[in-house]
């Protein structure tokens, strides 16, 4: 381990090639273990030493004789240059292959606040381990997009957002001393939880899925685990509130993230009985009811706060009443378009992503239902070993979040309305 930018991680061997002499080599040898097979984490690797332009030769491979046995692959990767094998290996650490002759993680300080070092680890929201004085400390919380910041003294790993770094900050560079360990198949159970890169479509049968969702919610109701439930402001336009109110009486809602739409109109339909002034109750437009919107976020914003209208009685119902009543820290995070917004809005996107991150430690079980942009968000916080389930009528937003790295999402394409209903039923509300 280095503490100064002096220090480099260890240049790639070069060799030359026994068939073609002229041409010089960069070689590296890696090892990859756990369920490789079945997962599909050996099938990607040596996919993405090709891509890359690298080659690969299997030098020694072990796999399980039975489901729980797991397995084990050494292989050279070779490049044609430092810099393509640099980049190959970049990439292939992300499902977990690590270097055989590793060393120390290597450090350096930040020059000044809110950005990393050139060259900095960038990270995955799969589960990390950092190499320091020759012992394997585990990342705290993984997410992705962030650096990795080590306190020598006290052998510990955070990430750290762009934004949050210090000047002195001692930060990870290269890839020298790091390891994934990707997420794997469960050889435990056999339900949609079980399989990664799950296939969007419409057309896939939901009800297996719904159970499998409140069975998950069961779990951790009964005390293994926490929820969140990430909601748009469509639960309450497509007359699906009470639903989700009846999910936090029962106690299945440890968070809840949203915007100022969801509180405003969900309680817009508690002061006036419509949503951006359709009424719930025959679906037809009010006379003025395009302004009850901006009457809601006023009466609230003049009685300081919904905590303040549902203790004065004002918010009888609802989704941020049932929050309210069972005290369950919500988030609401604010945007460009927001009318208002309301007082418990936070307008900083920056502080935003803060304050949430206070609620991920604990979360096994994450909900998003009807909210493309909040999905994305949050599904950038969390770390992988959270499940995540995504329910919105467009698979745009489902595909989305797997793209942009949240790959244990299961998604369902469906309306908000039925598949809440359908759910409180399975799970007895």
């Amino acid at each position: 381990m280095s503490e100064t930018p002096a220090s480099q991680p260890p240049t790639p061997r070069k060799t030359a090639s026994a068939t073609d002499v002229h041409t010089s080599r960069f070689t590296e040898e890696v090892e990859v273990a756990g369920h490789i097979i079945d997962s599909l984490i050996l099938p990607k690797i040596l996919d993405e030493i090709m891509v890359l332009g690298g080659r690969f030769k299997i030098a020694d491979i072990k796999i399980g004789q039975q489901r729980h046995d797991p397995s084990r692959a050494r292989l050279l990767v070779e490049a044609d240059s430092a810099s393509e094998l640099q980049k190959i290996l970049a990439s292939i650490n992300r499902h977990g292959a690590v270097m055989v002759h590793d060393h120390d993680c290597t450090l350096v300080p930040a020059d000044m606040n809110g950005a990393f070092p050139e060259d900095f680890y960038c990270t995955t929201n799969q589960e990390t381990e950092v190499r320091l004085n020759d012992d394997w400390i585990q990342v705290e919380l993984p997410e992705m997009d962030c650096g990795l910041k080590v306190n020598v003294e006290r052998k510990t790993v955070e990430t750290v957002p762009m934004t949050d770094v210090r000047q002195g900050d001692l930060i990870v560079v290269g890839h020298q001393g790091v390891r994934v360990a990707p997420q794997q198949r469960d050889t435990l159970q056999h339900d949609a939880f079980s399989f990664m890169n799950s296939t969007v479509s419409s057309e896939k049968p939901k009800g297996v899925t719904v159970r499998e969702i409140a069975a998950e919610m069961r779990k951790a109701r009964e005390g293994n685990g926490r929820i969140l439930i990430v909601a748009g402001p469509a639960v309450v336009h497509t007359g699906s509130r009470d639903h989700l109110s009846k999910l936090i009486q029962a106690g299945f809602v440890n968070v809840l993230f949203a915007g100022n739409a969801l509180a405003t109109h969900d309680m817009e339909q508690s002061l006036f009985g419509t949503s951006l002034g359709i009424t719930m109750d025959h679906g037809r437009s009010t006379e003025g009811g395009h302004e009850h919107h901006l009457r809601t976020i006023n009466r609230i914003r003049r009685l300081g706060g919904i905590r303040q209208a549902v203790e004065q009685g004002v918010i009888t119902s609802g989704i941020m009443y049932e929050c309210i009543q069972k005290n369950i820290p919500y988030v609401l995070c604010g945007s460009i378009r927001d009318d208002g917004p309301l007082p418990d809005v936070v307008t900083d996107a920056l502080e935003s992503q803060r304050v949430m991150r206070q609620h991920v430690p604990g979360l096994t079980f994450c909900l998003m239902i009807a909210t493309t942009l909040h999905s994305i968000a949050v599904g950038n916080l969390l770390p992988a070993r959270v499940k995540v389930v995504c329910v919105d009528i467009n698979p745009a937003t489902v595909t989305k979040l797997g793209d942009r790295g949240t790959f244990q999402t299961i998604g369902l394409v469906t309306d908000v309305e039925p598949f809440l209903r359908v759910l409180t039923t399975e799970l007895g509300l």
